[in-house]
């Protein structure tokens, strides 16, 4: 046998930075050869050197189970695979060379399906056509009927998703519904970039299609290409600010979308919390803005309001941005507070509630 040609295949993982269970890599004139997506490990080499090496490396053995394939490993750094040789040679007949070339224009074929959809999605924007499909060429296909998990709260994340057709649900526990993402949408980068368990579960919503990339892959996808690690991090800053208003807190640089929560919800946070600080809005006509002062209101502007009417216009503000900055000037702690909060607040839903009874009644 001719042991300086042979592929192996990973038949173990445990915590190995680079390699997964399946993949594959060959040994042609004592070269190591690995997908191009793949990184080539020295530490693989040095045990693979040791393989060949040896006078039979590849024998059987025959057991009582049948015949046991030659097996090695490689755990000279913080993780470990175990490997076994699999065939002689690598691809080296044409029948093989063809077998393998057919593989992958199966494979790209799939891919040209999808890539539209990936190519517009804000995320690999930075990309080119070209990076884009040595990134799809490590996702994997994955199909769901309605109404089966996808992730699970409380699991450690192994997986991030790009939904390519139908739509997903984000459940908490008591069945809420928190959102649904659709085609061109993704999720499970959160655990992945924190390290923190999954929350909260994810669902198939209707049959649906997911692109996948396992964990190992999506860390090795952010490596080789360092402008996506900027998007992730704000990703992970935005999902980490919509947690903490959702669980009633607020704090200085928060910045969010008046479609997630209402002037009203907004409001009442800093007034229950004492807060001292200005709320800006750039809204879908003009700009406003809300000052406070321990929680009470002393200031309010809103195209071109001021004081008390500019804060019921505030209420009813459903497009548009915010950002909350905590502090006041010596200034600005002196102005006089425009009126009880929560009477402040009745008096607005109350303007409301008139206003939509004329609508009605017109």
């Amino acid at each position: 046998m001719e042991f300086r040609n042979a592929v192996f295949v990973v038949t173990e993982e445990c915590s190995c930075p680079l390699y997964n269970v399946g993949e594959e890599f060959a040994v042609q004139n004592s070269a190591l050869h690995v997908d191009r997506d793949k990184p080539i490990c020295l530490l693989l080499v040095r045990e693979l050197l040791k393989v060949l090496a040896d006078t039979k490396p590849f024998e059987q053995r025959i057991t009582r189970q049948g015949v046991q394939k030659a097996k090695f490993e490689c755990g000279g750094c913080t993780g470990l695979i175990r490997f076994e040789y699999k065939k002689e040679k690598a691809y080296s007949t044409l029948q093989m060379n063809l077998l393998r070339a057919a593989e992958q224009r199966a494979k790209q074929q799939i891919i040209a399906q999808f890539f539209g959809i990936l190519r517009e999605m804000e995320l690999f924007e930075p990309l080119s056509d070209f990076d884009l499909q040595d990134l799809a060429l490590l996702m994997k296909m994955k199909g769901y009927p309605p109404n089966k998990i996808v992730i699970e709260e409380g699991e450690r994340g192994t997986t991030f998703y790009v939904v390519l057709s139908g739509k997903v649900a984000v459940v908490r526990k008591d069945s809420e519904i928190i959102a649904e993402i659709g085609p061109g949408g993704m999720f499970g980068e959160m655990s992945l970039l924190s390290g923190e368990l999954t929350y909260p579960s994810v669902y198939s919503r209707t049959a649906c299609q997911l692109a996948t990339l396992n964990a190992k892959d999506f860390k090795h996808v952010l490596a080789k290409y360092p402008i996506l690690q900027i998007f992730f991090y704000r990703v992970l800053v935005s999902r980490a600010q919509e947690n903490t208003l959702r669980q009633g807190k607020i704090s200085s640089g928060m910045s969010g979308d008046l479609t997630e929560i209402n002037p009203v919800d907004l409001f009442q946070m800093i007034n229950s919390g004492g807060k001292s600080g200005r709320v800006s809005f750039v809204l879908h006509e003009g700009e406003g803005e809300a000052l406070f002062n321990e929680g009470e209101i002393v200031a309010c502007r809103c195209s071109g309001l001021e004081g008390k009417d500019a804060f019921f216009s505030l209420l009813v503000q459903q497009r548009g941005r915010f950002t909350y900055i905590k502090g006041l000037t010596d200034e600005e702690k002196r102005l006089p507070v425009l009126g009880g909060f929560m009477g402040l607040v009745m008096e607005g839903l109350q303007r409301i509630d008139e206003r939509e009874d004329i609508g009605d009644e017109e």
